[in-house]
């Protein structure tokens, strides 16, 4: 399984550096290969819910973007990434201090692809996520 478009790398990373949301949260790619990101993120109190944890929405939002951003990879030029579904589950409390998100193709197919994706922090396996992406090549109003 490798790329369909030979300036993958370019596209993802200024695909990734442009989501404001990404920004917001302090996210940054660690690694990048095709079918394969990993994402990191420090911890922020600013991104708690009431226990003082990483809010479950904020690890869903950043493993989501590691699963997509793994399908983008492999995907034509001329092509762009959408969820389609996720599911997540959660492990273990989002506490720590360094968050880790890694998102990996199982299925790379010409307009959907499987991914399934893992959070960490400090080591320790916080939440795992499956999830279709779809490849469009309409550019999106």
């Amino acid at each position: 399984m490798g790329p369909r478009n030979e300036n993958w790398k370019a596209r993802c990373e200024a695909g990734f550096f442009d989501q404001a949301a990404m920004r917001t949260l302090d996210v940054s790619i660690a690694s990048l290969e095709p079918g394969r990101v990993v994402l990191t993120m420090p911890f922020q109190p600013d991104f708690t819910q009431h226990h003082g944890f990483l809010h479950a929405g904020t690890v869903t939002t950043v493993l989501d973007s590691a699963c997509g951003f793994a399908a983008f990879t492999l995907m034509p030029a001329d092509a762009e990434v959408l969820t389609v579904e996720f599911k997540s589950n959660f492990l273990a409390p989002a506490k720590g201090r360094l968050f880790r998100f890694e998102g990996d193709v199982v299925k790379s197919g010409r307009t959907i692809s499987v991914t399934q994706g893992r959070a960490y922090s400090d080591g320790v396996l916080i939440s795992t996520m499956q999830a279709t992406m779809m490849s469009v090549t309409a550019l999106l109003a």
